[in-house]
């Protein structure tokens, strides 16, 4: 891309100098935007492991709902079991 630019300025009849002070302070402007939006952005690798925090927290999520399943359903056959003993 810079090539294009400095030739571009070049046929316009811009100096050497000149046409290659604009290409760099594109060059550093791009560089400068790029830095300060990459903090923004998100690369396969960080989205991958989000992946796996959220695939972690899920298994945590569907070991606790079967501990909680499995001790309801021995709490309520044990009290069906105290109740029937009773009547």
């Amino acid at each position: 891309m810079e090539l294009e630019i400095y030739t571009a300025f070049r046929k316009a009849g811009i100096e050497d100098a000149d046409a290659r002070a604009v290409v760099e302070s594109i060059n550093k402007e791009i560089d400068r935007r790029y830095s300060l939006h990459s903090q923004q952005l998100s690369t396969k690798g960080d989205l991958q492991e989000l992946r796996g925090h959220v695939e972690a927290k899920i298994a945590q999520a569907q070991a606790e709902i079967i501990k909680w399943c499995m001790g309801s359903i021995f709490a309520a056959v044990g009290l069906f079991l105290a109740l029937a003993k009773v009547l």
